[in-house]
């Protein structure tokens, strides 16, 4: 079993920077880097075939809404 490794997010707070600007800044990072996503993804066990299953469709509506805007 392989384990994903886990990047820490870090905030430099600068000289004379206001700290609500650096948690503003956290904020944003931790937004991007989809903590909360992965975390709720990897509370239960789903079946490959479930999640293939669940690819495809999220895939295949994606074209459809594609294939109307053109």
């Amino acid at each position: 079993m392989q384990r994903k490794k886990i990047n820490m997010i870090r905030v430099s707070i600068k000289e004379n920077e206001d700290i609500n600007r650096a948690l503003k800044r956290f904020k944003k990072k931790f937004e991007k880097a989809q903590v909360i996503k992965e975390y709720r993804n990897n509370t239960f066990y789903t079946k490959k075939s479930v999640s293939l299953r669940e690819e495809k469709l999220r895939a295949s509506y994606v074209q459809r809404l594609r294939s109307k805007e053109a």
